[in-house]
């Protein structure tokens, strides 16, 4: 497996993909993350087109088990960040 890209090496592609500079690029890039968060938090849902649908999902109040000892105890309602893939992405990857 390839190691992930970081968020310099993610600036400088999209800055040469951009046709600008690096610290335009890293703006946008700022921009766009704070703005997902801020929409997902908010309890909406973000769609990258090409890419997927990040939302948030409510999970009810469950048993859960430590593995360590194995006791057993009641986990509280929360929330989890979910990220559904678009099938264009999928199909560029087995394709």
């Amino acid at each position: 497996m390839a190691k992930p890209m970081t968020k310099t090496q993610l600036v400088a592609a999209l800055a040469d993909e951009m046709g600008s500079d690096k610290k335009s690029a890293g703006a946008a890039l700022e921009a766009v993350c704070n703005l997902i968060t801020r929409e997902v938090s908010g309890g909406g849902a973000v769609t990258l087109p090409g890419v997927g649908k990040i939302y948030c999902r409510e999970r009810p109040e469950r048993m859960v088990r430590n593995p360590a000892t194995g006791e057993q105890f009641k986990k509280d309602a929360d929330k989890v960040v979910k990220m559904t893939i678009a099938k264009a992405l999928k199909d560029s990857v087995n394709g």
